[in-house]
């Protein structure tokens, strides 16, 4: 598998080039925020290793722009440690952040376990008409198919297996994030309005992510006009 490396400190670009490349990934490194782009547009790697402060065009914008074509896994990398930060980070699609100073093996066991997410093939369904695709980080209805990031389909197939069940925050945060990295409530939050935005792109139903008042989030479908008795 591939992975790019867009990070303009030539050392530590190096060092996690050396790590990767010992697990058997193949790397290529960009140090200018714009050439990467062009070259991730026009050729996709399986993943992205994202800094945030680049030249010719930031991690942020780069992302953004990313977003608007693609569903490759990007991991942010990042020395500005604020939440809100980290939040802003996680609304543009990133699906991961590791922050500076990280050890090599840090970055090495982030990126296995992204990739081992994007590798899941299993389809988890909660009707007929609402389908989740692990295989592609994608949602369809009614066949109406758009792309996730790694972090919504988590979210979304948390939510879709116990439909009506009511998840606490803290719940979904321990789903998204295993490795329990501590998360404020608004970075669950942030998830949900954008997964909530997708899904209206492809469904004219009710609101299928429901918020329920001081506890959390459920999952609902709604019933069809033509299933009614």
């Amino acid at each position: 598998m591939r992975i790019a490396i867009v990070e303009d400190e030539t050392k530590l670009a190096e060092l996690v080039d050396d790590y990767l490349s010992r697990e058997g990934y193949d790397t290529v490194r960009f140090a200018d925020g714009a050439d990467a782009l062009v070259s991730l547009l026009s050729d996709e790697p399986d993943l992205v290793l994202l800094d945030l402060m680049l030249p010719g065009l930031d991690g942020m914008s780069l992302c953004r722009e990313l977003r608007k074509t693609s569903s490759v896994p990007v991991i942010m990398l990042t020395a500005r440690v604020e939440e809100i930060d980290r939040l802003l980070g996680l609304e543009v699609g990133a699906d991961d952040y590791i922050c500076k100073p990280f050890s090599p093996r840090e970055v090495v066991a982030r990126v296995k376990a992204v990739l081992r997410r994007t590798a899941s093939r299993e389809e988890a369904m909660a009707d007929e008409r609402f389908r989740l695709h692990p295989d592609t980080a994608s949602v369809s209805v009614d066949g109406q198919e758009i792309s996730l990031t790694l972090v919504e389909l988590e979210l979304l197939k948390a939510l879709c297996e116990r439909p009506g069940h009511i998840f606490s925050r803290p719940q979904l945060m321990r789903r998204i994030y295993p490795d329990n990295r501590i998360v404020s409530d608004r970075t669950i939050d942030s998830h949900v309005k954008k997964l909530r935005q997708k899904l209206r792109s492809i469904s004219d139903d009710a609101e299928h992510v429901q918020s329920v008042y001081g506890i959390g989030y459920k999952f609902e479908v709604p019933e069809r006009e033509d299933s009614m008795p």
